[in-house]
């Protein structure tokens, strides 16, 4: 994102296209909700940073000979290092204030990262655990960009005095280092659509699966950007004509198009780095006309200016604004936009660009080298002890209340029932006798596994048992869904659920329950038609089966909001306590198809449990002495174990037993749980 453009000759469309790409960036992440693909801003930097970088590296052996190495670092360390190390410390100071000790020590290890260019590897690494807050929440998530640009800058220097060889024609250097970018190109491209649909983190984290969008960058430089003679000109002029506005177009449509349900980046994102070297090619030699013209406009210039800046701050103000106040309204994520530019303005003013116009940064190049390479550690050190006393603050015995309702989760995780996305294994838990007279089922994703708890202790009794299939994320629709957190398809759950119906007809239970969020990005029709199949699959084999409805979700984070609130009261003495309405014009709608669907049967039923999850239609994180939730839309389980009276009721069941096994089964029922018996489990 960041180059020193004097080398090459300054460039207002260059300019205007970081402006373009750093609005886009900043409007997908405030949310608007028309360009939910503004991510694709990022690959426009990384085209940008191919071109420029190339561009001075090859200037430079051209005209000396060689490449100064340790100048060029010297270089990259002063254009980058110093606004990122003011951002990241303001950011960190920041955040000890406002957020819960429970929610410091992962900012802490991703500061830390960030501040070694690493971050990319940490997030593209890190292990997905389906109960964690998740990368969204990290307030340096944006810092992976920096990380591959980074790591981008080691190598290729490297690789294009490799390229070069000892060959002294010029042409003949010239024609081998675009055969080399060709070569990147087709490797990291054809490895980056692999990894989209196998794995997704990697290929959207690692510099290796974004190589090709810096060598797309080269090849532009490469033919237009040095290039005099008559016969290019002429071409360059069509382009300039023409290409420019193609590749704005093709940019608007990617930003317009994607949103986070699509697998990224393979395919789709050649679309954004075709259409960013388009308009680098068209402005090569007619920065005048076109859409050069209009890309070094005054206002996108002043954008340009400070793109950089803005980018390291618009996502640490997004979240911390979001924590410190408990809204999502759109007024307010537009003030805390304003406020993003503001700051970044003044690092512009009074980090980056005097830092940068010093020319005594890079006359002593290996001394400056070691600087950065000191603060960096510095960085670390202060990182490290930010986790420490993270750790020590959490564990204060009001912070450990809520640390342990964020692990209040039914023991059914424990006993391996739920694989996640691991695989699609059906693998029952069963409580209770297996010779009984009656058998109930609970089956769902963490939602419905939710109520696990309360479920125990209602068929906690004679000639019953109680048989768990559970899989995180997986709606109990006959759907096939996009799943963003692990970027593709989820088609462990199709698989999963297909088989798990099997099961349950064989079983052919007495009653079956199901349960699922209901925030999936599904239409009317797929809810409904989708409920409607699962329900037809099972229909003759089950006696009574009800449909749970979706927990109301709260807007934020039950224990980290109670915990920020105990952690610093003052501060949040003037906002409500941890409290949200329970309506949801998505929630009602999708109960509303799911009960359509169940009128469609005889022994289908609708069950409501959220009257005495947020009763007189608030939710609340904290009920007298019991936290609610444990996260943003799971109940803990203690609490859920306190409805197993009221969900007794709501069955038309007798009231439990004298025993109640709640969340802990009787030492008869624990010997009695397994894992799949050879009848059971998937062939």
């Amino acid at each position: 994102m960041g180059v020193d453009q004097h080398r090459l000759g300054y460039r207002g469309d260059i300019e205007g296209l970081r402006a373009i790409a750093i609005l886009l960036v900043v409007a997908a992440h405030a949310k608007v909700p028309w360009l939910a693909g503004g991510f694709i801003g990022v690959d426009i930097f990384f085209v940008l940073s191919g071109y420029l970088i190339t561009g001075v590296l090859l200037r430079e052996m051209e005209q000396t000979g060689h490449l100064r190495f340790a100048n060029f670092y010297a270089r990259r360390f002063r254009r980058l290092l110093p606004a990122l190390l003011v951002m990241l410390v303001c950011t960190s100071l920041f955040a000890v204030v406002v957020l819960p000790p429970a929610a410091q020590g992962d900012q802490a290890v991703a500061a830390a990262t960030a501040s070694a260019w690493l971050s990319n590897i940490h997030f593209a690494f890190a292990k997905l655990d389906y109960f964690s807050p998740g990368a969204a929440s990290n307030l340096f998530l944006h810092t992976w960009s920096l990380g591959v640009e980074e790591q981008f800058y080691l190598v290729w220097p490297a690789l294009m005095i490799w390229t070069f060889g000892a060959s002294r024609d010029g042409s003949n250097r010239t024609k081998r280092l675009k055969i080399t970018m060709f070569a990147i190109s087709g490797i990291s491209l054809a490895w980056c659509f692999l990894l989209t649909e196998t794995a997704s983190q990697m290929a959207f984290y690692m510099m290796p699966l974004r190589a090709w969008q810096f060598a797309a960058g080269a090849l532009v430089w490469l033919h237009f950007g040095s290039s005099n003679d008559h016969t290019e000109r002429n071409e360059t002029r069509t382009i300039n004509a023409w290409g420019g506005w193609a590749g704005l177009a093709l940019i608007a449509v990617a930003a317009l198009w994607f949103n986070a349900n699509m697998p990224y980046p393979g395919w789709r994102s050649l679309l954004p780095t075709l259409g960013a070297a388009a308009i680098i090619a068209a402005g090569a030699h007619g920065a005048s006309r076109g859409m050069s013209r209009v890309l070094s406009s005054k206002p996108l210039q002043a954008v340009g200016r400070v793109s950089y800046s803005w980018y390291l701050w618009h996502w640490p103000v997004l979240l911390l604004g979001g924590a410190l106040v408990a809204t999502d309204s759109a007024l307010y994520r537009t003030a805390l936009v304003a406020l993003s530019l503001l700051l970044a303005m003044a690092a512009y003013r009074w980090v980056e660009s005097p830092i940068r116009h010093q020319a005594r940064w890079v006359a002593r190049p290996g001394v400056t080298i070691l600087a950065a390479i000191g603060f960096m550690a510095a960085a670390n050190v202060l990182c490290i002890s930010w986790y420490n006393a993270a750790w020590n603050w959490l564990h204060t015995p009001t912070q450990q209340r809520y640390a342990k309702a964020h692990a209040d989760l039914p023991t059914i995780y424990k006993m391996g029932c739920d694989d996640w996305y691991q695989s699609d294994q059906v693998r029952p838990c069963s409580f209770g006798p297996s010779d009984a007279k009656h058998t109930a089922v609970l089956m769902g994703d963490s939602i419905g596994a939710q109520w696990f708890p309360a479920v125990a202790a209602v068929f906690d009794r004679p000639d019953w048992r109680l048989l768990v299939l559970t899989k995180s994320s997986c709606p109990m629709v006959d759907e096939t869904i996009f799943y963003p957190r692990i970027g593709r398809d989820y088609t462990e759950c199709t698989t999963w659920r297909t088989h798990a119906l099997q099961q349950v007809a064989a079983w052919r239970p007495d009653i079956l329950i199901l349960g699922s969020v209901q925030t999936y990005d599904l239409s009317q029709t797929q809810w409904l038609e989708g409920t409607t199949r699962l329900l037809r699959s099972v229909d003759d084999s089950v006696g009574h089966t009800y449909i749970l409805r979706g927990t109301p979700h709260l807007p934020f984070d039950g224990p980290n909001c109670l915990s920020a609130q105990s952690w610093l009261p003052q501060l949040y003495a003037r906002q409500a306590p941890c409290r949200a309405p329970a309506f949801s014009q998505q929630n009602d709608d999708v109960f509303r198809w799911q009960q359509q669907a169940a009128a469609r049967f005889d022994n289908v039923t609708g069950l409501d449990m959220n009257q005495f999850v947020c009763p007189n239609g608030e939710c609340a994180a904290e009920r007298g002495d019991m936290v609610v939730y444990r996260d943003s839309q799971h109940l803990t389980a203690s609490f859920v174990r306190s409805l197993s009276g009221e969900l007794v009721r709501q069955l038309h069941l007798d009231g439990p037993m004298e025993h109640s096994a709640g969340d802990h089964p009787s030492p008869t029922a624990r010997a009695k749980a397994h894992q799949p018996s050879a009848e059971t489990e998937r062939n």
